[in-house]
């Protein structure tokens, strides 16, 4: 049986910055990874992710933007490759729709600066958006960005790497249990036994975690072509958009040049079955841009409505849509990170950090009571 102090079930976004922030304080820490860090399948991948300081989800998690963005500079600094891009951001609805006074709520918590919009100014600032209801109102997040996933992953893996983490690639856990004086680890060809266990399994969470009311679901990246001008990062920046109760849009103007990304809120009336990890569906149908395609169309219309790029991803609902962070309840060697609920990757550095300091027994800066499993477990 093979001994180490800390292993880490996953190198998505969440495993990979636990593993990085434990070698950071050199812990001798083995990850296991069934893909190979910066995969495109699970919840890590699709070039960018919205990075938001205003946070609509929980006021708490402005401090863990801040906290993360921070952690981003220094992942920069080792790796000499960007993976955070301030742009600037909007949140576009009514006065007292979610995505706007979500964001406002959060940033006067916070003491943020933000810019308040009325309908005419929305439409005079962003004029790609049609429909804009005199009701309408914008709040501008001056910090907000996109991230790169994979980018980031693999950075975050090889900092690890380099600062002397072990990272076995190709390898699928297949049972943790915990004991009193370890948590043995089983795969396919070996039985290891560690300390402290973190488990960041993505989708895959909910097979070890059964106690926890998680749900993977399937859901489509989706990219468009401009048929007008304007839709550059620079002029079309980071945007949540609020259409009515039921439908949040979401996305960012072109950094490429070429294509714009945009999705639909996946905690506002998207209703999407759950699934097993290893069966998902990784083809793609009309199916998968059916309800978004006529919004763009609808509100967006200098693009084309039908997207020109389209890959399957899986994220992690929780029961009130924010991570789960934290011991399991049957043992404090066991540690779990999930439950993404589709707004975490801008976290992930964060939470990494958060995890570390939980398996080394630190004392944490950030309010956490919000992501921790006892809320759920009660």
């Amino acid at each position: 049986m093979l001994r180490i102090d800390v292993a880490v079930i996953g190198t998505g976004a969440i495993g990979a910055a636990a593993t990085w922030r434990l070698a950071e304080r050199g812990v001798g820490v083995t990850a296991f990874e069934r893909f190979a860090p910066g995969h495109s399948f699970g919840s890590s991948h699709g070039d960018t992710r919205l990075f938001r300081e205003a946070c609509l989800e929980h006021p708490d998690l402005v401090a863990m933007a801040q906290s993360s963005r921070a952690l981003f500079r220094e992942l920069e600094r080792l790796s000499g490759d960007e993976l955070l891009t301030i742009t600037g951001g909007v949140s576009i609805g009514a006065e007292d729709s979610d995505a706007v006074a979500g964001a406002v709520r959060a940033a006067e918590a916070a003491s943020l600066a933000i810019e308040h919009l009325s309908a005419a100014e929305v439409r005079a600032r962003f004029p790609q958006h049609a429909d804009v209801a005199d009701t309408d109102v914008g709040v501008l997040d001056p910090a907000a960005g996109v991230a790169r996933p994979e980018r980031t992953v693999r950075a975050a893996a090889a900092a690890a790497s380099t600062r002397g983490a072990r990272i076995v690639t190709g390898t699928t856990v297949t049972a943790v249990e915990p004991g009193p004086s370890g948590v043995t680890i089983r795969t396919a060809d070996a039985v290891w036994t560690a300390d402290r266990v973190i488990v960041a399994a993505g989708a895959w969470l909910p097979a070890f975690a059964p106690w926890l009311d998680l749900t993977p679901v399937r859901t489509p990246l989706t990219w468009f072509t401009p048929r007008d001008a304007g839709f550059d990062i620079a002029d079309y920046p980071v945007t949540i958009r609020q259409v009515d109760a039921g439908t949040v849009m979401w996305g960012h103007g072109s950094i490429d040049g070429s294509l714009v990304k945009l999705g639909l809120g996946d905690l506002w009336g998207t209703e999407r079955p759950r699934i097993d990890p290893d069966a998902v569906d990784r083809g793609v149908t009309p199916a998968d841009w059916s309800r978004l395609s006529p919004l763009v169309e609808r509100v967006l219309p200098g693009l084309e409505p039908v997207p020109t790029r389209v890959e399957p991803c899986m994220i992690t609902i929780s029961p009130d849509d924010q991570f789960v962070i934290g011991a399991a309840p049957e043992s404090d060697r066991v540690l779990v990170a999930g439950g993404d609920s589709g707004h975490a990757f801008k976290h992930c550095l964060a939470l990494g950090e958060v995890l570390a300091r939980d398996a080394v027994g630190e004392a944490q800066e950030l309010e956490l009571d919000f992501v921790r499993p006892a809320r759920l477990t009660g």
